[in-house]
Order: structure tokens, then sequence, then C-alpha cells
């Protein structure tokens, strides 16, 4: 393609190597594009209060889809810019749903507020006996009605030793027009947003007051809730170590995020 005048790049497994860290060929490849005028966007499925140390690490604030793309926030004013959320009754609807269809499925669910660090909203709220897909974890555990009690950004659905793949399969039997089902982990997680949302609308709301469209866009991704964000955009980047549904979505596959792949593509335009 030629000059991309936008640059949208997934956190983790594509950004981060395997040790969840930016390392200095891939910062300073995003760091020159900026430099030269391009924008740069984070789309990732983590919530607006995992976007810090990204940042710090970067040396740069750039505007972040997050949620998988149900919210867009700017971490350089620390602002909720616009949230796309799931209704009390939607999750109900979704709730009564995922249960029936994953039998000791635990649920969770992501809010906003008007910061990514609100005090006054509990952001990350699980019901009792939720297992984490990740370490230390910072919900608030409340009942099932509490859970359900208020607008979110997404539903978390989890079931320890199972496939999140399988889950993904098994659900969409039954989930209708009541949201859209993705998973960046097979570890037995699976999230559902507003139907509809998807990384490459949140990329959209970015690009589009620039007067930037989908073909000067470069996207760099590796699992299944990239696949959008990668078919939209004018060139998608698949990482050597992605899944398999992100490589048949994207126009070429480079290096894994262990060996720089998103920096050796950048580099063809700024070196």
């Amino acid at each position: 393609m030629t000059l991309p005048a936008l640059i949208a790049s997934d956190v983790d497994g594509t950004l981060l190597d395997e040790d969840e860290v930016v390392t200095p060929r891939t910062r300073d490849a995003v760091r020159a594009a900026v430099a030269s005028g391009a924008q740069f966007v984070l789309a990732t499925g983590r919530p607006p209060r995992w976007i810090k140390p990204i940042v710090d690490a970067l040396g740069l604030a750039p505007m972040a889809v997050c949620a998988n793309g149900a919210v867009l926030y700017d971490p350089a004013t620390d602002r909720i810019i616009s949230a796309r959320t799931l209704s009390t009754e939607a999750l109900a609807a979704l709730a009564d749903i995922a249960t029936r269809a994953i039998p000791g499925a635990g649920l969770a669910v992501e809010r906003v507020g008007r910061s990514a660090h609100d005090s006054a909203t509990p952001q990350f709220v699980s019901s009792p006996g939720y297992e984490h897909a990740w370490l230390n974890p910072d919900n608030t555990e409340v009942s099932i009605e509490d859970l359900l009690s208020a607008p979110a950004v997404k539903l978390l659905v989890r079931k320890a030793g199972a496939a999140s793949s399988t889950m993904a399969a098994e659900l969409a039997k039954h989930l209708g027009a009541h949201g859209d089902i993705t998973y960046s982990t097979n570890n037995g997680l699976i999230e559902i947003v507003p139907r509809g949302i998807s990384k490459a609308t949140g990329i959209a709301e970015v690009a589009d007051p620039l007067g930037i469209t989908a073909a000067d866009v470069i996207a760099f991704g590796d699992m299944p809730n990239d696949v959008p964000m990668l078919r939209w955009a004018g060139h998608g980047v698949a990482m050597g170590n992605a899944h398999p549904d992100a490589v048949a979505a994207a126009d070429e596959v480079t290096a894994p995020n262990s060996d720089d792949g998103l920096a050796r593509v950048l580099e063809r335009w700024w070196w």
C-alpha cells in the first residue's frame, strides 16, 4: 500500500512481545511513524484502565479503542470519549442465554465512567464464584442481580478448562441479534459486545473526523477479535503468531510479536 495515514494496532500478542513488553525496535518504529505525521491508534480488548502501561512504554499517548470497539478513550486527558453499551434488558437476555448454552459458566461485566480510573464506578464486576482468566484481577464481586443492574460495554462469559472457540461456537447458535461474540484468548473466556460493534467501528470513529478512509489504514492483530479490523483496513497484517482466523482475514502475515513483526512492516516507510 501507499504511505499509511493511520496505523491501528492490537496490544497483547501484537504490539507487546511474549514478556508483555514494547521492545525498543517496535517503540522506535511507532514513534518514527508518528513523528512523520501518521496517526497511531491502539485497538484492544483491554479496558481503559489497562492502557497507561502501554502509553508509558511508547512514550506517547495515542487514542485507544478499548473493549473491542465499545469504548473510545483518550489517555492524554484520561477521558472516555464515547461508550457503546449493552442495556440492562440486553444483559439480562444475554445472561440467560449464556448460562443455558454454557452450563457452569460465570459472568462478569465491564463498565465505564468518565475516566479510566473513575472511582465512583466499579468497572469490572463479576458474579459469585467467577474464575478469572488472568492474574491479579481488579474485580468487584456482586450478586447476579447487581451484575445486570447497569449498562455495560461488554459481558464476559468464563468457564475454566473450556476452549473459547468451542464456547463461542455453541453460544452463537442461540445469541441471535442480542450482541456479537468475540474472544482474544482460547482460555475459556468469550466476550459479548453490542451488535455491530468491533475494533473496526472504533477505528472508523477515530479516522472519520480526520478525513482518513479505510483504504489509508494499516492494521495489525493476532486473534479473532481483530478479524473485523483486519478485513476493514486497507491493509491488514496478521502476526506470525496469529490465530488462523486472523491469518485468513489479513492481506499479509509478518513475523511474530516475539520478533518485532509490527516494526518490520512499519520500517518499510519509516526507517
